[in-house]
């Protein structure tokens, strides 16, 4: 997620305990997605649509806390 501000998101996690939250649910939340899709895990469209809006939402806030970082780093 977010691979371009790779060094932010280390330094986020590292001293902001919410972004890290946000930013392992994401990944946790990603993978449930991909073995979904994937036939791994049993789950219905409706279930799935579900999830990857959680996932989006999730990113959207990890983007936003970034880019405050930025600002405030600037």
């Amino acid at each position: 997620m977010l691979h371009e501000y790779r060094d932010e998101i280390h330094t986020l996690k590292q001293e902001d305990a919410h972004f890290a939250k946000i930013f392992e649910k994401h990944n946790l939340l990603d993978e449930r997605v991909k073995k979904a899709e994937n036939g791994d895990l049993a789950m219905s469209d409706m279930e799935l649509e579900s999830l990857k809006k959680e996932k989006l939402l999730l990113k959207d806030e990890a983007y936003a806390m970034i880019m405050n970082y930025r600002k405030t780093k600037a």
